[in-house]
Parts: C-alpha cells; sequence; structure tokens
C-alpha cells in the first residue's frame, strides 16, 4: 500500500511526517504554511524554525510536530515561478527527494505531501504533479514507504486534467455510446455518423495472427504472467514493484500455476510490463475476464492501454477524479 491520493486538510493527516511548503526565511505566511503554523502551535513551531535559519530553495529541514498528529514536519522550502526556465523544476524535484529521503533517516513510515509550490509559489499545477509523481514513483520502486498526496479541496483540483485533458470526454463519450448500444441496440444512433462502435469491437484482434492466437492456447495466468516478463526481458523485483504487489503476493503466484487472480491484480500487472491492449485483454481472458465499455473502471483502462500511460500513480489520479473505488498505489 504505498501511495494514495486523499482529500483531507493535511494537518490532519495521521502520518509520521508532513511535508509543508516553507519559505526562504524563518516565517511563515500564505496557504499550506500558515495552516501548518497555525495547528502546530505558532509559537512552538515558529521559535524551532528561527533556529534552522535561512534555508535556499529546494532544502528541507525537520521540526517535531508539536500539537499535529504527525510526529514530525518536513518543511521543504519551495520554488516561486520565473519562467520555467530558471531551475525552477530541479528545486522543486529536490523538495520531494530531499522530503522522502530525511523521511526515511528519521525512520519514518508514511508521510503525506501537499502538491508543493502550486499555491502562492505559482508553480503550474501540471508541471508540479508531473514532477510530484515521478519522484515518488522512483522513491518506490527502491524504498518502502506509505505516501499520501493530500488534495485539500477536489473541485480545485482536477488531477486527471493536469496530465490528460481528454480524459473526461473520452470517457463520457465511450461510456454513453456503450450504454445506450446495450439499452436500445440497432435503434441507437450515433450523431457523428464516422464513429462506429462496433466497428472499434471488431478491431479488438485485428491484428493478431492466427499462429499468435493458437501458439499460447491453455495458459493459465501464471503461465502466461512469466512468459511475458521472460519475453520483455524485465526483472522480477521490478515487475511486482511496478505493480504494487508485495514480494509475498509475487511467489504465491509463483509456485502455483493454476493462481486466480483478481481482475484488479491483472491489472496492475498489465501496467507494469507495459502491455499492449491486445495483450491485455489476452492476459485478462486467461483469469476469465474481459474488458466491457460499460463498466467504467474497463473503460478507464482501456484508455489508459490505448494511450499507453503505464506509470501507475497517474492512472490513480484518473481513477481519483472519476471516484472509482479501486486504485493501484493504494490497493
Amino acid at each position: 500500500m504505498p501511495f494514495k491520493i486523499v482529500r483531507n486538510d493535511i494537518t490532519k493527516m495521521q502520518v509520521d511526517v508532513i511535508v509543508n511548503t516553507a519559505n526562504e526565511e524563518p516565517i511563515y505566511s500564505y496557504g499550506t504554511d500558515t495552516a501548518v503554523y497555525e495547528a502546530a502551535g505558532v509559537e512552538e513551531l515558529l521559535a524551532e524554525r528561527r533556529k534552522i535559519g535561512v534555508l535556499d530553495a529546494g532544502q528541507v529541514a525537520i521540526t517535531p510536530g508539536f500539537k499535529l498528529p504527525a510526529k514530525y514536519i518536513i518543511h521543504a522550502v519551495s520554488p516561486y515561478y520565473i519562467d520555467g526556465k530558471s531551475g525552477e523544476d530541479k528545486k522543486l524535484r529536490s523538495c520531494y527527494e530531499k522530503s522522502l529521503y530525511m523521511a526515511l533517516e528519521y525512520g519514518c513510515k508514511s508521510i503525506a505531501f501537499p502538491l508543493i509550490a502550486t499555491g502562492s509559489f505559482q508553480y503550474p499545477k501540471a508541471e508540479g504533479m508531473e514532477i510530484a509523481l515521478s519522484v515518488i514513483h522512483n522513491f518506490l520502486m527502491k524504498e518502502d514507504m506509505m505516501i499520501y498526496l493530500v488534495v485539500f479541496d477536489k473541485e480545485a483540483v482536477r488531477l486527471s486534467g493536469l496530465l490528460y485533458d481528454d480524459i473526461e470526454s473520452y470517457i463520457d463519450e465511450n461510456y454513453v455510446v456503450e450504454k445506450s448500444l446495450l439499452e436500445y441496440g440497432d435503434c441507437y444512433k450515433l450523431e457523428d455518423e464516422s464513429y462506429d462502435e462496433y466497428e472499434v469491437h471488431e478491431k479488438i484482434q485485428a491484428n493478431r495472427s492466427l499462429d499468435d492466437l493458437m501458439n499460447n492456447v491453455g495458459e493459465t495466468f501464471q503461465q502466461m504472467l512469466f512468459r511475458l516478463i521472460k519475453e520483455k526481458g524485465r526483472d522480477e523485483v521490478e515487475v511486482y514493484k511496478g505493480a504494487c504487489k508485495d514480494k509475498k503476493l509475487f511467489y504465491k503466484i509463483r509456485n502455483n500455476v493454476n493462481y486466480q487472480p483478481t481482475k484488479h491484480t491483472v491489472y496492475a500487472f498489465a501496467i507494469s510490463l507495459k502491455l499492449s491492449l491486445d495483450e491485455l485483454k489476452d492476459l485478462l481472458q486467461t483469469a476469465g475476464f474481459a474488458v466491457s465499455n460499460s463498466n467504467k473502471f474497463d473503460l478507464i483502462m482501456t484508455y489508459v492501454f490505448q494511450n499507453k500511460i503505464y506509470d501507475i500513480y497517474k492512472i490513480d489520479c484518473i481513477l481519483y477524479d472519476f471516484e472509482e473505488k479501486h486504485f493501484f498505489g493504494c490497493e
């Protein structure tokens, strides 16, 4: 359970350490900074911050959490956004990286981040999101920690929209089409005659040869999974970590040729292996599953694989926005 997006007030997070968007000077100002100081106790926290002194953008420092539920506060000095060409990206990346490794140094098992610098520091939210997810992904491929990305106001930050501007229209269009076809059949006609839903379904296996389909007939999920790992030259540890699965589950699958996964688990390994949409559907079929456009989760996953989105945390951003209950990084 390494990563989770939550809608909450960061000062109320029950974690070992929270990260505060801090100033270079030992003062506090707007937004998250003010909320953290007021919740922790202004006098105590400000006195501790003054002991640290001036910090440059991209640097971090740690203090006690005082009245917060969190044991510690990491003060990450955020870069002010100038023009995107003044090293802001390196400084923002440093805020996340140094915060994570400082938390590790202090023995923390859980940490909560805001979307650093995207408020009063005016860092573009889309770029800020990309950097946050990139650093978190790289860290969790090497280390173990529960990481929360805290979004205070869900309406103010449409996470998937920061990453993919067409996802909402794709889901709306295809979900409506599929539901209408199921309910009305041939009586339902699209205004846009250039879009043929039946043609989409007919193309699912269009590029697969009969030999490809027959060579591996009868494979179980376990057999196909390990064949794909070998064919793609992937490291097993990298694969199960990339799927946000633990070693115990992975070896349980390895030792049982007839292992029956959940549909969610199949998707997770398919993402980690960066499968094509056809390969995904084959892997699902070995476990007795299929993709349905009348299921919103399946529809989102179809979009993901069509667009080759293999970052499991970006996928969680999309699922969070559309209020799906099943996530990958936070299973």
